[in-house]
């Protein structure tokens, strides 16, 4: 028998609600009754994902379900926020039992990692998308914004860039490295076999860096009060750095040199690759922030303690625009960014 849509609410996407959730009524009514707790301020983001464009038409249902939640998770680690509340909006071809356990599935174990609960949404028929809004709170006053840097302080970047565009290419099955042609180069079958091994290793890392991005949530939050701006990197370096020098009324200058690459980027692109997808590739949700060189140390003390890398790639200073150098010599970079209408 087919599913109908409240059918599909009960059997899919009901959970009890955690005590202390602030969840004074979920899913089931009209709409939500949601208590922040005292003296914080909402933080609301929404994300729209659509099949073909956000991910491949043959992405797993799973990893659908975790990258819904986990960009929104991204933008409110940007702002150094707890999240709390999801309201879904999802869009099917068509009501497969399968497929939405393997949606839900990859959804919840990450909403269960950072404390999401699911309190409404909403389901239709059409070309499969997923409209996400989540809610949180931080103390009132102390958001992180993209307009707080300071002239001189220190651009920083949390994990690696470049990782998830790769990962995009592994999925699409383009761009593999000829074995054929190292099998060729190599000195013994053993240093074959091991190329083919660490090759093989690095295309899995990529792939799951783009399937499976790791919001910055638990630095976020700590960050506050220790950097003066921050962002979550969506649509790579270039296309997200000018945005907050912009809104931090300065410019910024980048030694290209120092982004910080992944071992498994490093094994399959040359440097020139791996450098274009670290500046322009997007779906990394890393966090950009700024901080002044006084409390650089202790935001990479705080790095540490969450076992992430942080590196410094440049500063803001007075004036616009982003400059852009490579071992202290101008590089010329187009600007990033993907603009869905253009």
């Amino acid at each position: 028998m087919a599913l109908g849509e409240f059918d599909l609410i009960e059997r899919f996407f009901r959970q009890p609600s955690r005590a202390g959730a602030g969840v004074t009524l979920g899913i089931g009514d009209d709409a939500a009754l949601l208590e922040l707790p005292p003296g914080t301020e909402l933080v609301a983001a929404l994300d729209i994902i659509v099949a073909g464009h956000h991910f491949l038409d043959d992405a797993s249902a799973h990893s659908i379900g975790y990258r819904a939640l986990a960009v929104n998770l991204s933008d409110i680690a940007a702002m150094g926020a707890s999240p709390a509340w999801a309201l879904m909006g999802l869009t099917l071809p068509q009501a497969e039992e399968r497929w939405l356990e393997g949606f839900m599935a990859g959804w919840f174990e990450l909403a269960a990692r950072h404390g999401v609960e699911l309190v409404g949404g909403d389901t239709t028929r059409g070309p499969l998308t997923v409209s996400v809004q989540l809610s949180g709170w931080v103390e009132r006053g102390t958001a992180l914004r993209r307009g707080g840097g300071r002239p001189g302080d220190v651009l920083v970047v949390t994990g690696t860039l470049g990782d998830a565009a790769a990962g995009l290419e592994v999925a699409r099955g383009a761009d593999e490295l000829s074995l054929a042609t190292f099998n060729a180069l190599s000195p013994s079958a053993a240093a074959s076999i091991a190329a083919a091994d660490a090759i093989a290793a690095a295309r899995a890392e990529l792939r799951r860096r783009f399937e499976y991005p790791e919001p910055r949530v638990a630095f976020g939050r700590r960050a506050r009060g220790i950097a003066s701006a921050a962002m979550d990197i969506s649509d790579g370096i270039a296309g997200d750095l000018p945005k907050l020098a912009a809104a931090s009324g300065l410019a910024a200058q980048v030694e290209v040199a120092r982004l910080p690459l992944s071992a498994a980027l490093r094994v399959l692109a040359p440097a020139d690759r791996a450098r274009h997808w670290a500046l322009s590739g997007g779906d990394d949700y890393e966090l950009l922030l700024a901080v002044s060189p006084a409390r650089l140390p202790a935001l990479q003390d705080l790095a540490g303690a969450c076992g992430l890398p942080l590196t410094p790639i440049g500063e803001l200073c007075p004036g616009a625009g982003v400059t852009w150098s490579m071992d202290g010599a101008p590089m010329p970079v187009q600007p990033g960014g993907h603009d869905h209408f253009r």
